[in-house]
């Protein structure tokens, strides 16, 4: 006769509920409890489900990535750079979408659950002392990409010097009077690259004046990062100035997608750039080539690869010291800051 659970119950003396519990992973079982189930399960020649031996082992073969704003073009290329390394690998990727930030939270309890996976990518999401108490009780390897934490590896740019550099650019065009197009308040990679542009005005001898600094306040759904955004901003940016002649000659845009916005409602005002005024985004997604939009690069790909390699680093060796990798920032010009038109093949 086959071998049941109910021979393994008797043999390690436990209920059916908890040998059934053992072979799924269940957080209630000890581990005591479970090598006693297994050993039994082993001496009766009792083959589980692939799947739960899987969860016994504590290995899943899986990888989680927790990503705000699916849609958006920064989060799949670094999702590319994860499963283009995954790929070298014995792992799966398994992606945990959220439909904003404010709701990050339901998405990563999900991805931190015992036994859905060996590590995670946490992506773009605000490390607050909540969630890293979260993430260190699951005893998930993490790597965080486009934040940050001293206690966890960790994958970013550099912003503050890509604020810098975005800045230092518009300066070297013969720009003081700069504007500065920003998502809602409270982004820390927007944060540091507001920080980078105001270094930039500094070093120039250039006060920092608060009228030119505008927050994006049109759209909370996805955090002020979108083209609507931006045009609503540079619309009250040009606002703020009207009938005035103090108003910026050149926008740094923090994101790609409110510069694409901010050359609309631009375009609309009868401004074309660089004619009348020059714009400059950050991130260089791939539509900012075909828009002819001057940025500052940051290697989302390259990114999401490095931060599946420290992943890969850690499940290797768990106590190991936290990595922390940080990219240099590239400026690319384009026409819409006097470059010239790239051609596209």
């Amino acid at each position: 006769m086959p071998v049941t659970i109910y021979d393994i119950a008797e043999g390690a003396d436990v209920s059916i509920a908890t040998v059934s519990r053992a072979f799924n992973g269940h957080p209630r079982v000890s581990e005591t409890t479970r090598e006693r189930v297994f050993a039994v399960a082993r001496a009766l020649g009792y083959e589980p489900h692939a799947s739960a031996q899987s969860l016994a082992r504590q290995n899943t073969q899986l990888i989680s990535a927790v990503v705000p704003i699916m849609t958006s073009a920064f989060f799949m290329e670094v999702l590319r750079g994860i499963q283009d390394r995954l790929d070298e690998s014995h792992y799966d990727l398994v992606v945990y979408a959220s439909r904003t930030l404010d709701s990050i939270g339901g998405q990563l309890s999900r991805a931190v659950q015992r036994g859905r996976a060996d590590g995670m990518l946490l992506i773009s999401t605000p490390i607050t002392d909540a969630r890293v108490r979260q993430i260190l009780a699951a005893r998930q390897p993490v790597v965080l990409v486009d934040a940050y934490h001293d206690d966890i590896d960790s994958v970013t740019v550099d912003n503050r010097r890509g604020g810098a550099v975005a800045t230092r650019h518009l300066l070297a065009r013969g720009h003081e009077r700069i504007g500065l197009l920003l998502p809602v308040e409270g982004s820390g990679p927007s944060d540091q690259r507001r920080a980078g542009y105001e270094d930039a005005l500094r070093e120039a001898g250039i006060e920092v004046d608060e009228d030119l600094i505008l927050h994006a306040m049109w759209d909370h759904v996805h955090h002020g990062y979108t083209r609507y955004a931006g045009y609503q901003g540079m619309r009250e940016l040009m606002g703020r100035f009207e009938g005035r002649d103090d108003g910026p000659t050149a926008v740094f845009a923090a994101a790609d997608v409110l510069a694409y916005g901010a050359l609309r409602a631009g375009r609309e005002a009868g401004y074309r750039a660089p004619r009348d005024i020059d714009v400059i985004g950050f991130d260089d997604i791939e539509p900012s080539a075909y828009a002819g939009l001057s940025t500052v690069r940051q290697p989302m790909y390259e990114m999401g690869k490095m931060a599946t390699e420290l992943l890969m680093r850690r499940l290797g060796n768990p106590a190991s010291p936290a990595q922390h990798t940080v990219f240099a920032p590239d400026l690319v010009v384009r026409e819409s800051s006097g470059g010239s038109a790239e051609k596209l093949v």
